[in-house]
């Protein structure tokens, strides 16, 4: 029934910046935690960003300090601002609402591609 939407991904040169949303078919406000996840070829879905209903946020080391999560409750999106990309960004983004293993609670949607290339 839940359905989460990504956009806002595309090419960039190294150092540029790009902005992601999330668009949820319902209401988020009952979702405790969300996340922002990539996933490059060849290699696993991890978690990038996780923000709580209460604004406490996780990033993961590779990109700490360089992107920023946010959720606007009454807009059912959750962003997620990119700046200082490199090359080893480039990957598949994927957002999803966390169960308690720290893992996608629903159906993983077609994503949005980044790709970071001088």
């Amino acid at each position: 029934q839940v359905q989460l939407v990504e956009s806002g991904g595309g090419l960039v040169q190294p150092g540029g910046s790009l902005r992601l949303s999330c668009a949820a078919s319902v209401s988020i406000a009952s979702f405790n935690a969300m996340g922002w996840y990539r996933q490059a070829p060849g290699k696993q879905r991890d978690l990038v960003a996780r923000i709580t209903n209460g604004g406490k946020t996780y990033y993961a080391d590779s990109v700490q300090g360089r992107f920023t999560i946010s959720r606007d409750n009454a807009k059912n999106t959750v962003y997620l601002q990119m700046g200082s990309l490199v090359p080893e960004d480039t990957a598949i983004y994927y957002c999803n609402v966390l169960n308690i293993l720290n893992r996608g609670l629903y159906s993983w949607g077609q994503g949005t591609q980044v790709t970071v290339s001088s």
